[in-house]
């Protein structure tokens, strides 16, 4: 008869103890975390699932950053703009209130009103997400936008508007201070109106027509433009008039109209009826002097500092090109050296919206760029600084129309012109953009959550069940224990018994 040997049977018995043991281990390591195994491996054929399944979490929780990053510097960007819209809203009040209810008095508090919002709105463009500027398209890492203090008054050297206004309004002017416009009576009984210059400066002759009885009117023709009125024929009747339409620097028109009176002095708009033509000549002559002077120290002026704005604030800057001003007949670019550049931002050809895109799904890309110098943002910023830039005297006694002519043209930019583009526009963008990456959110939010069920099914463990598995175990692993020492408690005495 054989007899095993007692040391090899309690050798393996001890062995069947530590991998009960290690079992039991590994079932409680289940328990407290949840999880079937800490590798790969120990998932068995599942393993490859399991990593896929971990790939496309990780590329959602990417996507979510990046669309958190984006939604961020979107909600700053709106904050901005509804600033901005709040700015248009007051200054646009101030206007009002300044011109029409105010009158005269109101008229430098609408300046000041000007000069604060253009303080607010630069920055407001001058906005930072962290450490970028999100209103200079691209360039991120500089303030996009000047000052206001150099914006309006310049740097040193370089120019701000307030100068390139002022030396437009002596090109505009002339130094006759009638528009460029001069006029002249070949003979004593005939008139001629005529520009001084073929130049981009002051009255450009449109148009004329006449109802003045006995008088032929002619015009406008030649190049510098002119009219000619002669009035040798006769005196014309009570009533008749002259209406003489002009173009002007920023491309709105007006019409001057000069009607026939039998009363001396004659009202404003009006020229007396003389003993015979050749005093009725002159009396026109001297209307239209004085007309002419009211209208270049009014709406030409307002229209001559609007288009000096529109030079400004593009780029480059256009200034006139000087001295002398008053009698100038071309425009020159300015350069970083002698002209503020009031927008210092990415300039690029792609549309500012594509400045900064945000991948937040793998077939969405999403564009939320901005850029001081669009449309929408570069009218508000300039026309505002033009109401500031401009100071109007209480002492001037055209200093209301003047106040209303150049207010009529501010308020047509910051309601935004047909065809361009408007703040709204921009919020409307952004809204767009917003939109879309919440709904990647919230797909993400889903996927996320088939996702995350799916990988659990395949980790994790039921806790009811290893619960079962740890009894069982204890159980055998109490039973294993008591066989061993039994064992250890054999001798050769014990077993001959």
């Amino acid at each position: 008869m054989t007899v095993s040997s007692i040391n090899a049977r309690s050798t393996q018995m001890l062995q069947s103890l530590v991998n009960l043991r290690s079992q039991l281990d590994d079932l409680t390591r289940q328990l407290s975390s949840g999880q079937k195994s800490t590798t790969f491996a120990g998932l068995g054929i599942r393993r490859g699932v399991t990593v896929s399944l971990r790939a496309q979490l990780s590329a959602i929780t990417g996507y979510d950053s990046t669309a958190q990053t984006a939604m961020t510097r979107i909600n700053l960007a709106n904050t901005a703009l509804q600033g901005a819209a709040t700015v248009v809203t007051s200054v646009k009040a101030a206007m009002i209130q300044g011109t029409n209810v105010s009158g005269i008095a109101g008229v430098s508090q609408t300046q000041t009103t000007a000069k604060f919002s253009l303080d607010q709105l630069t920055g407001l463009l001058n906005t930072q997400a962290g450490n970028s500027y999100i209103f200079g398209g691209k360039a991120t890492d500089r303030p996009p936008v000047e000052t206001s203090d150099h914006i309006l008054n310049g740097d040193g050297a370089r120019a701000g508007l307030v100068q390139v206004i002022n030396e437009r309004k002596q090109a505009d002017l002339g130094a006759s201070g009638l528009g460029r416009v001069t006029l002249t009576n070949p003979t004593t009984s005939s008139l001629d109106i005529s520009e001084d210059a073929v130049s981009p400066f002051g009255f450009k002759l449109a148009s004329v027509s006449s109802t003045l009885t006995n008088a032929t009117v002619t015009g406008p023709t030649g190049s510098p433009a002119g009219i000619s009125a002669d009035l040798s024929g006769g005196n014309p009747n009570d009533g008749d008039s002259i209406t003489l339409r002009f173009n002007m620097p920023d491309g709105s028109s007006q019409s001057l109209t000069l009607t026939a009176t039998t009363a001396s002095p004659a009202a404003d708009g009006k020229f007396t009826i003389g003993a015979t033509p050749d005093d009725t000549t002159a009396n026109l002559t001297a209307a239209l002097y004085s007309a002419l002077g009211t209208m270049a120290k009014t709406s030409l002026t307002a229209a001559s500092a609007v288009q000096a704005s529109n030079g400004f604030f593009d780029n480059p800057p256009a200034r006139v090109d000087g001295p002398p001003f008053d009698s100038a007949t071309a425009l020159k670019s300015g350069t970083p050296a002698d002209t503020v550049i009031w927008y210092t931002g990415d300039t690029g050809s792609d549309p500012a919206r594509q400045t900064a895109t945000a991948l937040v799904d793998p077939s969405l890309s999403v564009g939320y760029g901005t850029r001081a110098s669009e449309q929408g943002l570069r009218s508000v910023v300039q026309n505002v600084a033009t109401l500031a830039a401009v100071t109007i005297s209480s002492t001037d006694p055209n200093a209301l129309d003047l106040s209303q002519a150049l207010n009529s043209r501010l308020t047509e930019g910051l309601n935004g012109r047909p065809g361009q583009q408007k703040l709204s526009d921009i919020q409307v963008d952004l809204g767009n953009a917003q939109v879309s990456i919440k709904a990647a959110q919230d797909r993400h939010k889903q996927q996320n959550g088939m996702l995350q069920d799916y990988l659990q099914k395949i980790e994790g463990v039921s806790d009811t069940e290893v619960g079962a598995q740890i009894l069982a175990l204890q159980t055998r692993l109490q039973a294993s224990m008591q066989v061993t020492a039994m064992t250890y408690q054999n001798s050769l005495v014990n077993y001959l018994k």
